[in-house]
């Protein structure tokens, strides 16, 4: 049975990070925002560690410091063992942009700071409230049919975000997806307590180890004083083999490790084993009349570098930016919403680019510094190894997507 109607300027369907942001954003503006999120918050979510980019966008929303207080692990960069030397190396963030370190975070924590603050700044937010289907209206969405308090409402808007993640509520309906064929991966991973920690000053860095002589990688990301999460992730065709022992695939693939080994030594799992897809894809187009979509609705990119909820993030800004400017003159939603989709499709498809090309693990590090460099194309970063430090940490993508409609939106915000 219909309960209610609703009428709103925008209708986001997810309150993850990129939703949230999006919609914080867009509340900021004095608009009428709706977030409807299926799960309630706090919810376990994977994707513990982030880049230094998101920081731009926690400022702007004015959560920095709540992050900082929250007492998150402080991330100054990343150690990996990758390439054709198989020795430890290190990059540290505040070799290229503003911000020493980035957090590892816990995820239900992180992305209920962002929806709560979301709500404070106007949105009315709404969870366990699961999207049924967008309603369309002479070839437009104009609104989604969701479920609340056991009963089903419509909510109408000028424009619905899809904020949904890789579920793609709203636009799996009007756009396919591209399948990347080379980064169809599969992961594993669980938590440990009793860990050791990486020396000196790789203390808080994430750990990124490839296994030596097979296709595969693991993560080791610190938590708190001796707490890890370690993952590894692999072609699915190599895990689907072992899904029945995923603990003893996970441990044999530990042991052909170095670094990682040594600081599981004497360590205990404590979590079940968990795993999830981590196919890469695109989506063919970011938006049609009525909806767009931003975050992994998008596009998803292998967990390699730690980008996805970085890039979900710094796309919610030109996409506020954009609807903004749209709602105040409709005339220029294609044009804004072209650019919004271009510009942000070129920004995920540089680092899927380069996500291939760090896969070819025997290359000296100078060639990953000497292409990150290239893509990056900034000249803020005078050196191969500076560009590389702004690619991985994200911010060589913020003046792509920040500005992206030029003074008309630097005057609106």
């Amino acid at each position: 049975m219909e309960n209610t109607t609703s009428h709103w300027d925008v209708v986001v369907v997810g309150g993850g990070p990129a939703g949230a942001c999006t919609a914080g954003l867009l509340a900021k503006k004095g608009r009428r925002v709706l977030v409807l999120e299926k799960e309630v918050f706090p919810r376990y979510h994977i994707g513990e560690s982030m880049i230094t980019g998101m920081i731009s966008v926690t400022d702007e929303l004015g959560v920095t410091d709540r992050i900082e207080a929250e007492g998150f692990e402080h991330k100054p960069g990343l150690s990996l063992v990758w390439g054709s030397e198989h020795a430890l190396w290190d990059i540290k963030f505040k070799e290229a942009g503003p911000y020493a370190h980035s957090y590892h975070v816990d995820r239900d924590r992180f992305d209920e700071i962002l929806l709560d603050r979301a709500a404070e700044l106007g949105a009315t937010v709404r969870q366990g409230a699961p999207v049924k289907e967008p309603l369309v209206e002479d070839g437009r969405v104009c609104g989604v049919r969701y479920q609340h308090d056991g009963r089903t409402h419509e909510a109408r808007a000028t424009t619905v975000v899809d904020a949904s993640g890789q579920g793609r509520v709203v636009s799996r309906h009007f756009s396919d997806i591209t399948w990347h064929p080379d980064l169809k991966n599969l992961a594993v991973w669980s938590y440990f307590t009793g860990t050791g920690r990486l020396p000196g000053d790789q203390h808080g860095n994430i750990l990124v180890e490839r296994v030596k002589d097979r296709t595969g990688w693991f993560w080791g990301i610190p938590l708190g004083a001796d707490r890890m999460s370690v993952g590894f992730v692999a072609p699915v065709e190599d895990v689907r083999v072992e899904r029945g022992d995923l603990e003893g695939f996970f441990d044999a693939r530990l042991k052909e490790t170095e670094h990682l080994r040594d600081l599981l030594d004497g360590s205990r799992c404590v979590e079940e084993y968990r795993t999830a897809r981590d196919w890469s894809y695109m989506a063919h187009d970011y938006w049609g009349p009525g909806w767009v979509s931003v975050g992994d609705a998008s596009c998803f990119v292998d967990p390699l570098l730690s980008s996805g909820v970085c890039l979900g993030m710094l796309c919610a800004v030109p996409l506020a930016d954009g609807l903004d400017l749209a709602l105040d003159a409709p005339e220029k939603e294609s044009r804004v919403l072209d650019q919004y989709a271009d510009g942000c499709r070129t920004f995920h498809q540089g680092i899927t680019d380069y996500v291939m090309f760090f896969y070819e693990q025997e290359r000296d590090k100078e060639d990953y510094f000497e292409r990150a460099h290239s893509i990056a194309n900034n000249p803020l970063f005078t050196s191969p190894r500076a560009g590389f430090v702004g690619l991985v940490s994200g911010i060589a993508g913020m003046k792509s997507v920040f500005g992206m409609y030029g003074e008309e939106a630097a005057a609106a915000r």
